[in-house]
């Protein structure tokens, strides 16, 4: 083989590989396109043109139930599912506070209210009751809303008072709370072949969140739970909507002042609700959505979870424990 074969072979070879990675680079250039122009065209349908393109709630049913339904996202759905057309069991634990938001509701909308009065925290024997209490309702939508947090600051799983009571407290009102209450309506769902289930999570479980461990893990619990049972019966025309909200202004947030990326929960139960027939996962408005993207690019796992971000974590819940404690005092003295 001549010098001169050697060189248009060897030619060949680069101009072969070098077609060969071009290909593979336009290939990954079309695929990303692609799913860029989908996520966007998705993002725009959920939370831009459900503005004006919204599922009719009543045709699920003519009564919806909202759990932890006397404060925060809570109040702020049973009041905006009042307003679309529907009647509302309220479910809480404080039974003045349940007659305050039925008179609100019943003056403000005109819709029937009925209200059980019950501690989410005290496990499976309170369930016999509302299952009494509903029992001739024809519910069309549950919303699992209760919730509880492990603290109220940022705090190592140990550093509570009497963790053993607060860790069954936790689990009882974040867990067992949304499979008990769904087993309660879903069947009767079924037998109509129609119904929503709207359960509450967090973006506290889009990710393993250090110094709130159990919150955390609770949320992630009630977002695989929500995205399964919805894959197991939506085709027995059952929704299972999985809202996994970032900060909004409530009770468990001090009732910190809505601003640009922390909603206030009237707002934010407004904006989730038109997600409803559009998305079985959502972040419940576009601010949230944005700020889960964000948090997913720059705030990877492998940092979250580094001892680094811990010790930082720590030094920031320290440096915020005085205006915590104010901002909680606050809180109780409006309660009062």
């Amino acid at each position: 083989m001549t010098h001169q074969e050697i060189f248009m072979t060897n030619a060949q070879i680069r101009s072969r590989f070098l077609g060969g990675a071009l290909h593979i680079v336009l290939c990954l250039m079309l695929y990303y396109m692609l799913k860029w122009s989908w996520e966007c065209w998705y993002g725009f349908r959920v939370y831009v043109l459900s503005k004006v393109w919204q599922a009719d709630l009543k045709a699920y049913g003519q009564w919806a139930v909202v759990t932890g339904a006397t404060s925060g996202i809570g109040k702020a759905y049973a009041n905006e599912l009042a307003r679309r057309g529907l009647d509302i069991v309220l479910i809480s634990r404080s039974k003045d506070k349940l007659h305050i938001v039925a008179k609100e509701i019943e003056s403000q909308h005109g819709r029937q209210t009925q209200i059980i009065q019950t501690d989410f925290t005290e496990g499976h024997d309170i369930y016999p009751a509302i299952v009494e209490a509903l029992r001739d309702l024809d519910i069309g939508i549950l919303v699992n809303n209760v919730g509880m947090n492990y603290s109220d600051k940022l705090v190592h799983f140990l550093d509570i008072p009497n963790p053993e009571q607060r860790i069954t407290q936790v689990i009882n009102c974040n867990i067992l709370s949304v499979t008990q209450m769904t087993r309660l309506v879903l069947p009767r769902m079924v037998e109509r072949g129609n119904g929503l289930i709207i359960n509450m999570s967090s973006e506290a479980g889009a990710q393993p969140q250090p110094m709130l461990s159990l919150y955390s893990a609770t949320k992630i619990f009630v977002t695989y739970f929500s995205r399964s049972l919805n894959s197991e019966y939506k085709s027995q025309g059952i929704t299972v909507q999985c809202v996994a909200p970032f900060m909004v202004s409530t009770n468990m947030t001090h009732n910190l002042p809505p601003n640009l990326l922390l909603k206030s929960a009237s707002d934010f139960a407004r904006e989730a609700l038109n997600t409803v027939g559009h998305s079985s996962y959502t972040s419940g408005c576009v601010s949230h959505a944005l700020q889960h993207i964000a948090l997913s690019i720059f705030f990877p796992d492998w940092l979250r979870l580094s001892s680094y971000c811990v010790k930082q974590t720590e030094k920031f819940a320290q440096s915020m424990q005085k205006k915590i404690d104010e901002m909680t005092e606050h809180s109780a003295s409006k309660e009062d």
